[in-house]
C-alpha cells in the first residue's frame, strides 16, 4: 500500500518512541525534564540509569513498529500503537501527575497517547 495519510499517526508514534527513547543516552536530565519529571528527579544521578534502561524499551518498540512499517504490516503496527498508546498513556500520566502534580501535563500525556490507542484499536493505519 502507497503512503496514505492515514499513515500519519503511526510515523508520529514511530518516530516520537524511536528518537525519544535514545535522546537519554545523551542527556537523561533533560529527557526527564521534557517528560515532565520535576528538576528534584532529573538531575538525581540515580535516575539516570533507570531513564536509559527504561527508554531503551521504548526504542525497541519504536524500531519494531517502524520494521512492521516498512514491511507493509500494518495491522501489526496498529496493534503496537493500541497496547503502547493505551497503557503508555495511562502510566505516564500517572506518573507526572503523582511525582510532579502537573495535571495539565499528565492530562496532555493521557490525551495525546489515547489518540494513539484509539488509531490502533480501530485499526486506521492499514486502512
Amino acid at each position: 500500500m502507497p503512503f496514505s495519510l492515514t499513515h500519519l499517526p503511526a510515523l508520529i508514534l514511530i518516530t516520537t518512541t524511536t528518537l525519544g527513547g535514545i535522546w537519554p543516552i545523551f542527556d537523561a536530565p533533560a529527557a526527564m525534564l521534557e517528560f515532565g519529571f520535576g528538576p528534584k528527579i532529573a538531575n538525581c544521578p540515580e535516575t539516570t540509569p533507570v531513564m536509559i534502561n527504561g527508554q531503551s524499551r521504548t526504542t525497541i518498540l519504536g524500531t519494531l513498529a517502524l520494521i512492521f512499517y516498512l514491511g507493509g504490516k500494518y495491522e501489526e503496527v496498529d496493534t503496537l500503537m493500541a497496547v503502547y498508546g493505551t497503557w503508555a498513556g495511562v502510566v505516564d500520566s500517572v506518573l507526572v501527575w503523582k511525582w510532579t502534580g502537573n495535571g495539565k501535563w499528565a492530562g496532555f500525556r493521557l490525551g495525546a497517547s489515547m489518540v494513539f490507542g484509539v488509531w490502533g484499536l480501530m485499526g486506521w493505519t492499514g486502512k
